[in-house]
């Protein structure tokens, strides 16, 4: 069976979730254009409000789309003991709403990279809550994924489980089928790693995909990591048209198909507007029927 494709608003998250300008039904009725199986929330535009997400789930069926993964960001590397466990439950409630709308992953993270904080320290920290949350999420029919991350749109720090070294180690130590990966090509560029090198550390845990392509827009990843630690994503940084940027898809594809993954991949594209996102649309069709077998 080959992959799904879903997509994700990476275009409006503003809109969505600060200016509120858009509303996730006009998301709904802009991405049945697209030619994709579902839809990637993301927990930042959706109220905890029953009525409300009845309306939404109501919307997506009525244009066949699935809502196979949300988006969470939680910060478990948080120091303060009462805003930890916000964290927790809100990412316990995020698993809820996952199982509400029948998705099958719930995103999680490690954390913001705080200054002073220890690899060790935030390791066993991040591991222990993951860990802890793992039999709520089997109670749910939802996997946990851990994705090589970059930085949530509105956090002040880059992950802590950015390197390859620290996401692996703690991967390594969650061994349960309600826990996997979610691998983003991009955010290991970032980094300063080969993501292919990544993947075929993980690729046997691979659950999921973000499918996306970054560029830079001026000066170099240098320049990017001088100017991380400051909230949201750096200027420089752009996501671009998949299959034009910094990543080798064939490969990726490839190494995916070797190991029998066939299961969501999520769209991260469209800042330069619906068709932009319409043409990654088609050329990750195009590599998952050549890649795939059905």
């Amino acid at each position: 069976m080959k992959p799904s494709l879903a997509a994700f608003p990476k275009c409006y998250m503003d809109q969505l979730c600060v200016h509120r300008t858009m509303t996730v039904f006009e998301w709904i009725e802009l991405a049945s254009t697209l030619g994709v199986d579902g839809l990637e929330f993301y927990s930042g535009f959706l109220p905890d409000d029953e009525s409300f997400l009845k309306d939404v789930r109501a919307a997506l069926q009525e244009h066949g789309l699935a809502m196979p993964m949300l988006c969470c960001s939680p910060d478990f590397t948080e120091s303060n003991p009462e805003l930890l466990r916000n964290e927790i439950e809100r990412e316990k409630r995020m698993i809820e709403v996952t199982a509400f709308f029948g998705g099958r992953f719930c995103r999680v993270l490690s954390g913001q990279r705080r200054p002073g904080l220890g690899r060790e320290d935030g390791i066993g920290q991040v591991v222990r809550i993951i860990r802890g949350l793992l039999p709520f999420a089997e109670e749910h029919g939802v996997v946990l994924t851990l994705e090589n991350h970059y930085k949530d749109n509105y956090w002040t720090y880059p992950e802590f489980a950015q390197k390859m070294d620290v996401f692996v180690e703690i991967v390594e130590k969650l061994e349960s089928p309600w826990f996997g990966v979610n691998y983003d090509p991009s955010n290991a560029i970032l980094a300063g790693e080969d993501p292919l090198v990544l993947l075929e550390r993980v690729k046997n845990r691979v659950v999921s995909m973000h499918a996306s392509d970054r560029y830079l827009k001026s000066g170099t990843l240098d320049d990017l990591r001088r100017e991380e630690n400051s909230a949201g994503y750096a200027a420089r940084l752009s996501h671009g048209v998949i299959g034009k940027g910094m990543n080798d898809y064939d490969r990726i594809f490839a190494t995916l198909s070797s190991v029998g993954f066939n299961s969501w991949i999520s769209i991260e594209d469209g800042l330069n507007g619906m068709d932009e996102l319409k043409e990654s649309v088609r050329f990750l069709r195009s590599k998952i029927d050549s890649h795939f077998k059905d």
